[in-house]
């Protein structure tokens, strides 16, 4: 069984590139979601890692299939629902980053249920990671007691979505989900949205009432790793940047890999902090995101 089990919706990407020629718009495809992009970041800095979702029968769930394969995410867990569809997303760019716009009502993923999770595969791994949609809460929570009951850390990403659900019915869900939680990993904008707190160290003290341990991103200002006995800044490396897109789900990817490696939580952050500074070197979700040796390098020229 694997180490390291994701839970979440994969989604099919198209990334607005400049425009080519007689005016037409090009879209980069490539593959998205948070944990699916947080699991193949973990495998790539060499953890046993395995999804739990559900995707449709199509061309986009067998496009999945192929790139977890590819990258050795074990699929044992992943239904196939021939009657719902994958979803997707498009990223478009301006001068404020990237946004948005999503495709998934009545997804598969959106509509897995309790009755569908893999309980002996949950029980079994050492580290369950999860962000909470809208539509499928119950499905999270249900994951969560699972692996608390066996023994089996928590880690929750926020990864909120304001298009999807209401801010405060999304503080609700997600809040109560962080108080389950081992790790929490929210970025700096998702805490300012659900908390209403701008100042990192006052974040931090807000989520270390709920959750032992929090990793802060904080974009371009690095992160802050924080426990209720102490805490650590880790600045941001300087990189060209091309496309922010996948870099939180980077960070958490690469974070549970050496946490499970044996890393203590201060130097797996500064490694999460370099890989999820990598991702954004390139475009989309899930090409840029680096492998260890990559990130070995990064850290050396910081040392």
């Amino acid at each position: 069984m694997p180490d390291l089990l994701c839970l979440g919706e994969p989604m099919l990407e198209f990334n607005r590139q400049s425009a080519g020629p007689y005016g037409r718009v090009l879209y980069l495809e490539g593959h998205g979601g948070d944990t699916s992009n947080a699991a193949i970041a973990a495998a790539r800095s060499g953890a046993s890692v395995g999804y739990v979702t559900a995707i449709g029968t199509d061309a986009p769930g067998d496009s999945f299939m192929a790139l977890w394969a590819r990258e050795g995410v074990d699929t044992a867990t992943v239904r196939r629902a021939p009657d719902a569809p994958t979803g997707l997303y498009v990223v478009t760019h301006d001068d404020q980053g990237h946004h948005f716009t999503f495709y998934r009502t009545g997804s598969a993923a959106a509509r897995l249920r309790p009755a569908d999770l893999p309980e002996d595969a949950i029980r079994s791994a050492r580290i369950l990671h999860q962000a909470i949609s809208d539509t499928a809460c119950d499905t999270g929570f249900r994951a969560m007691d699972l692996a608390r009951g066996a023994g089996v850390r928590v880690s929750y990403d926020t990864n909120l979505r304001l298009r999807l659900w209401p801010a405060a019915r999304a503080a609700a869900v997600i809040h109560a989900a962080i108080a389950m939680a081992d790790i929490a990993l929210p970025s700096l904008d998702d805490a300012t949205a659900l908390t209403g707190l701008t100042d990192p160290d006052a974040v931090a003290d807000f989520y270390l009432r709920l959750c032992p341990t929090v990793l802060l991103k904080c974009g371009a200002a690095g992160c802050l790793m924080a426990t209720r006995d102490g805490r650590t800044r880790i600045p941001a490396h300087r990189v060209d940047t091309m496309d922010a897109t996948g870099a939180g789900d980077t960070f958490a990817g690469a974070l549970l890999a050496r946490l499970l490696a044996g890393d203590d939580a201060v130097t797996a952050a500064r490694y999460a902090n370099a890989a999820a500074a990598l991702s954004t070197t390139g475009y989309g979700a899930v090409a840029p995101i680096p492998r260890a040796a990559a990130v070995r390098a990064l850290l050396a020229t910081a040392a």
